[in-house]
């Protein structure tokens, strides 16, 4: 019996039978019909006896008609929509060697930012279509049939077909354009050899500004026309970026010019595409008039991962999703390494705890996954595109790099980049050559760390002149799962001058104190208590408990300003979420927190004030009657640096003193204290009357917004109509996100079902919707639940893609904490759920039983109203 095509459905990839070598392709967009036709020509080279050619292809119609293979027709042509693959049959098989395959089809300019798009766009007060392309993870398939997997590397051959007027731009320079009355044709020069999700197109008005770097390569950045001024300052990151990458990397820069360009619809924050940058517009676009510093920093490292990825990523690429981390977790890596290196002064290594706090919190879950994950069908990859692929991924890096020590890491990078340029490479393959140039088991330490999901916590016990060391896989549910490290375990004692490196490769080890104890160390007999740190400047991916004698001596090292930045952050994250696992008391983390209340650092404080808010939301649940003076102890906390930094800006200030302004005043207000929500209406008040006030610069706006939306409700909603306004008549994407990002935080229940609605409308573009969600008050739980419940099918319809469905659902069902609210969330879910968020459900449900066990807890502990009552009275 003849094959059936039937018999390539249900497979996770494509048949390895015959390989593109080269696609030569014509596209043809037409903005106004938003639809698009366009023809295709690939080079296969047929390796192995078949008569079929299987392809990847969604939502296109390609005409069978047209289809030929070296002039030969086929005598089938059968597209499975579910599978996503064309598969084309004919009636002898093809001859071993190259052939051409040649095909026409056409397809629809979709609103889902995924494929071959359309976004909207003002131009003289008019609304105008672009045309944009977003490939990865398995997209370029919805605009040119094509071996959609990134093993399948090919040279392109790019043409477009556009009206006169409009920029066209691609991966590759332009070769030469003719023009043909409204019509013109652009020709792009071939591309080297790259993978299909990096393929670019963006057809619309634009005005560019360019530099170039010391090798000469150009740089460009588009913007909307009259916006090129709010380039410049990616622009020099871009070009700064580039140049350090070229030496790091050993290796140029692969192509002959570099795009960065703003789009207004984007799902993603930004995307690496051969030589055509895409970004949101507020992580390409920085405005010194309107932009905070905190927008600044996060377009410098917005631009410079999305660089970093020229090489990590497209010279070289994973050969399959499950290696994912390596493009993300490096280019993440790398990314701070690059800022640290052009702005010294924002003290970017301490931030990137931030990096690695978001992906321990993630991976403490039962439901998280590991570095390496199987992924079995290209609805599944982008639900990986997370905590664990970056943040994991690029704290393990570090982990590895701070292990083998900066400079033979580097040396070994460079080597590896040389080894596999223009080609794939696995997660083995980097481990490989890592050994190789070092000498060190690295596949065998970092595979406990890629190929099992978690981590450990060390539990750290003085007992005698020995520090006994034991470890367990660290779940926030308090339970210990199986897994076992290899731990690259650094301590130092009393000092920084001597400290131990040492691996813990089973499940317990002890130390002798003399052998990291510094001369200078305090003896016990008087009655000083040293202190010892593990896991120095938190370089490794663990958490450390330490026993009640060990904690008490860094409690008073924190008092007294001994530890490093990195060290402050990692005892004050290590002791939340050891007190969210119910492995240490609340009572105990207030102790600790209340160590940290003359702290003026912006680095230390963004962790302090975020652990604060934490503890605010669960104990207004779990302690109702003592909730207000636990906000009175954590506004007390924060009061000295608020009040050290104040309102107004000062000048020659530091950066990372602007960024603590911000972020002391927001935390204050979310708090609760009344004299910083006065203020902050008072200022709005001025600002609404004159837009240019200096008395509310835009690092301060947000909380000045959400002291507003404090007050708002129905009966008085000035303010919330304010704000609308204040939106309505802004372009900037920063402002637009820092007041969506205020108006669901009102206490107000009506006002944010107002708000969620406001989010529906036309006027708030879909890319948008997670700073709504993401804003959501404590007392608007219930009513965005019920909310999202009512319009669930209106939804998934709207935003159909894995990252922004799961917006919506950790939004809305993580922040409750009872098994009966767990219990109802499951039974809505049970006949809904899709592959695409059914991973982002189970953690937020999983969150939601923490957190119940968590209130548990807290109501048993003993003297937690008499701590509490007692720091309340000490003195500042």
């Amino acid at each position: 019996m003849a094959e059936s095509p039937g018999k390539f459905r249900g497979q996770s990839r494509l048949p390895r039978f015959a390989e593109p070598l080269h696609y030569d392709l014509l596209l043809r967009p037409d903005l106004a019909a938003c639809t698009f036709s366009g023809s295709a020509a690939v080079a296969v080279a047929v390796s192995a006896p078949t008569r079929f050619l299987v392809l990847n292809a969604a939502e296109l119609s390609v005409d069978g008609s047209s289809i030929r293979f070296q002039d030969v027709a086929p005598t089938e042509v059968t597209q499975f929509e579910e599978d996503e693959i064309l598969v084309i049959g004919f009636g002898q098989e093809l001859p071993i060697g190259e052939g051409v395959v040649t095909m026409n089809f056409t397809g629809t300019l979709n609103d889902q930012m995924r494929g071959f798009y359309r976004s909207k766009y003002d131009y003289n007060g008019e609304s105008r279509n672009m045309a944009v392309t977003q490939f990865e993870a398995a997209d370029a398939r919805r605009c040119f049939p094509c071996w959609d997997e990134p093993a399948f590397k090919a040279k392109f051959k790019l043409t477009l077909e556009v009206p006169t007027e409009l920029v066209a731009l691609s991966n590759m320079p332009v070769v030469k354009e003719t023009v043909h009355g409204p019509l013109k044709t652009v020709y792009y020069e071939e591309s080297p050899l790259m993978s299909t999700y990096l393929v670019a197109i963006v057809v619309g008005l634009f005005d560019y500004i360019e530099s170039s770097t010391l090798e000469g390569t150009k740089v460009r950045v588009y913007t909307q026309v009259g916006k090129t001024s709010q380039g410049k300052f990616a622009l020099d990151v871009g070009v700064k970026s580039l140049d350090l990458y070229k030496d790091y990397f050993a290796t140029p820069y692969p192509l002959p010019k570099l795009d960065m360009i703003a789009i207004p619809d984007f799902a993603a924050g930004a995307m690496e595409n051969y030589g055509l940058v895409t970004y949101r517009e507020s992580a390409l676009l920085y405005d010194e008039q309107l932009s905070s510093a905190s927008n600044k920093q996060q377009v410098a490292i917005t631009v410079a991962h999305e660089l970093a990825h020229q090489w990590f990523g497209n010279l070289v690429t994973m050969e399959w999703w499950t290696h994912l981390w390596l493009n993300e977790g490096f280019a993440s890596w790398v990314s701070y390494l690059a800022v640290e290196s052009i702005f010294p002064e924002w003290n970017n290594w301490t931030q990137f705890l931030d990096e690695t706090t978001s992906g321990l919190r993630l991976d403490a879950l039962a439901e998280s996954h590991p570095i390496e994950v199987e992924v079995n069908h290209a609805s599944e990859i982008d639900a990986i595109f997370d905590s664990i692929s970056y943040d994991k991924g690029a704290s393990v890096i570090r982990m590895l790099q701070s292990y083998l020590g900066a400079d033979r890491f580097q040396k070994a990078l460079a080597s590896y980049i040389k080894k596999y340029a223009y080609s794939n490479a696995k997660t083995e393959d980097l481990w490989a050559v890592l050994e190789e140039e070092t000498g060190e088991p690295v596949k065998d330490l970092m595979t406990t760390w890629t190929k099992q999901q978690g981590y450990p916590v060390i539990f750290a016990k003085l007992n005698g002149q020995y520090l006994e060391l034991e470890q367990a896989q660290f779940l926030s549910d308090g339970s210990s799962g199986p897994g076992t490290w290899i731990v690259p375990m650094t301590s130092c004692c009393g000092s920084y001058d001597v400290n131990k490196k040492c691996l813990l490769k089973g499940k317990a080890d002890k130390i002798h104190i003399k052998d990291f104890a510094a001369s200078q160390t305090a003896d016990r007999g008087t009655g000083q208590t040293s202190w010892i740190k593990l896991n120095i400047d938190q370089t490794g991916f663990y958490r450390v408990k330490y026993d009640d004698e060990l904690a008490a001596g860094l409690e008073n090292a924190v008092k007294a300003k001994k530890l490093s930045l990195m060290d402050m952050i990692g005892i004050v994250e290590d002791s939340y979420a050891l007190s969210v696992a119910c492995k240490q008391t609340l009572t105990s983390l207030l102790r600790l927190l209340n160590a940290y209340r003359h702290e003026s650092d912006y680095t230390v404080l963004s962790h302090v004030t975020s652990v604060c808010l934490g503890v605010n939301k669960i104990s207004t649940d779990a302690t109702p009657d003592l909730s207000r003076d636990i906000k009175q102890l954590l506004i007390k906390l924060l009061l000295l640096a608020a009040k050290r930094v104040g309102w107004d800006p000062k000048d020659g200030e530091s950066h990372l003193d602007v960024m603590l302004r911000s972020l002391l005043l927001i935390a204050l207000v979310k708090l609760g204290h009344d004299e910083t929500i006065t203020e902050g209406i008072r200022r709005f008040h001025i600002f609404l009357e004159d837009r240019k006030s200096t008395l509310l610069p835009p690092d301060n706006r947000k909380a000045a917004y959400l002291a507003v939306m404090r007050s708002v409700s129905t009966s008085s909603r000035a303010g919330y109509d304010s704000l609308l306004k204040i939106y309505r008549e802004t372009s900037e994407a920063q402002e637009k996100s820092r007041i969506l990002g205020s108006l669901s935080s009102c206490p107000d229940k009506d006002i944010v079902v107002e708000a969620l609605n406001f989010m529906l409308t036309d006027e708030v573009r879909n890319q948008d919707a997670f700073y709504l969600l993401g804003g959501i008050s404590s007392e608007g739980r219930e009513v965005a639940w019920a909310w999202l419940q009512e319009n669930w099918d209106h939804v998934i319809k709207t935003w159909p893609s894995s990252s922004l469905i799961s917006d919506f659902i950790n939004s809305t069902v993580s922040p409750f904490t009872s098994e009966e609210k767990a219990a109802e969330v499951s039974e809505f879910f049970c006949t809904r759920v899709k592959p695409s968020f059914e991973r982002a459900l189970k953690q937020s449900l999983e969150r939601v039983r923490i957190s119940a066990r968590w209130i548990e807890s807290i109501k048993s502990e003993p003297n937690l109203a008499q701590t509490v009552h007692q720091l309340l009275l000490e003195e500042v």
